[in-house]
Formats: C-alpha cells, structure tokens, sequence
C-alpha cells in the first residue's frame, strides 16, 4: 500500500481508497488517533502487511462511530485520551455495534487507573506509547490468537497492584517469561530472547502453569485478567 492511496475523506479521517473498490480476508483494524504525527507511522506499518488491512485512520471516536457500519473491523485500536467520546467511552458504543470486535486500548500513560477502568469496560488489551512495528505486530497476533494482551509494563502494572505475594513463588526465569509471554511472545521468541532452548522454555512454562493452576497461554493471561477483575469487585 503506497501511501498515494490514502485521501482524507474529512478532517476527522483518513481511509484507504481500496476500501471504496475490493472487500479482503484480511484482518481488518480501524485506528483512532487525534495525533496526527502517528498517522504516517501507522500507515508505514501496514504498508507491506500481509495479514492485516488498515481501513482507516479517525482522530475522534465520534467519526468512527458514524462510519462503523461501513467499515465493520475486526480490531478497534484507540487512544485514550480523545475529543467528544473517550477511547474508554468509546467502548460501551463499539460493543452495542458488533459485540465481538476486538478493542486495543493505547496511551502516553501507564496509569493504573485507566489500565482498570479500560479492562472493566471491556477492552481485550492496553498498550503504552511508543508502540514499534514489532511490538504493534505482536500485540496484534496476541489478540487474535489469545483474545487479550497486556503490555510488559501494563503487566507489571497489574502485578505490582494486586499479585505481587502470589508471583514471589515464581523464579527469576520464570517471571522473565511471563513478563514474555504477555507480550505476545512464542515459545521460540523466548527461547531466542533468553538465549535457552525450547525445551527449557518449554519446562518453565509448564511449572509456570501448574502455580497458576491452568493448562495453556490463553488461560494464564485470562487468568491474570480474571484476577484483576476479582480484586477490583472485592474493593
């Protein structure tokens, strides 16, 4: 995708001219961004994706909603801090549209508050700023196979507030990989980042699942999730 394809259809929004003329099987993901300094990075990062469409880029969230139905995306990805409707507002809309969409929640801040506040409305992950290619890529790939990501300084966020006693039974490796693994990290990642093998990962991960009495990723980052979500109506 060259970036002669986009037009600015409005001042709220940039959008792809292909999405006028051909439907994809790609997953499709809206952006919702008032900083208009990220639009060419964002537009840079799918740029030679293969498996993810960018639609478009909206700098409020009251646009989106009005240009939902056209669009239908797959991932909803918003800042936070928005004009009009709030991307932790927003959610409340998005879900009465499709109830299944995928909402990323991203921001400048790493404050708990927010982080709580966006997990209870629903979102399926929180981001900080700055997001790289890679990191964006991930995450993305994390959502769509897990159904929830956490950033690692989101995690430990998380941790530090309502976990802390219950994660000081766990080694130094494997918090290593854990903090890993709710970045979206495989098995092999890790193994490459920690410089290990596999099948130490793979030993890790296992005592890592038998503490937090599950049986898989998916359900060690539910688990962290569900956790949060206990402490915040136990509060």
């Amino acid at each position: 995708m060259s970036f002669g394809h986009w037009i600015e259809t409005d001042r709220n929004q940039i959008t792809p001219k292909s999405i006028f003329l051909m439907k994809t099987d790609k997953t499709t993901i809206v952006i919702v961004d008032p900083n208009e300094k990220f639009f060419l990075t964002y537009k840079y990062f799918f740029e030679e994706e293969t498996r993810y469409k960018l639609l478009g880029i909206y700098k409020s969230m009251n646009t989106l909603l009005s240009n939902f139905g056209r669009l239908n995306p797959d991932i909803i990805i918003s800042e936070v801090s928005l004009h009009g409707i709030s991307g932790i507002d927003g959610i409340d809309f998005i879900r009465k549209k499709k109830k299944n969409t995928k909402i990323l929640i991203m921001s400048l801040q790493n404050d708990f508050n927010l982080i709580r506040e966006a997990f209870k409305r629903g979102a399926n992950g929180y981001l900080t700023k700055p997001i790289s290619k890679a990191r964006f890529f991930n995450a993305l790939e994390a959502l769509e196979e897990h159904g929830v990501i956490m950033g690692y300084d989101v995690v430990k966020k998380v941790i530090n507030s309502f976990q802390q006693k219950s994660l000081e039974s766990f080694s130094k490796k494997e918090n290593q990989i854990i903090d890993l693994l709710s970045q979206g990290y495989t098995y092999k990642m890790i193994a490459d980042k920690l410089c290990v093998t596999t099948s130490a990962v793979n030993f890790h991960i296992q005592n890592i699942y038998v503490k937090l009495n599950v049986n898989s990723k998916s359900e060690a980052l539910e688990k962290l999730r569900q956790l949060e979500v206990q402490r915040l109506n136990a509060a």
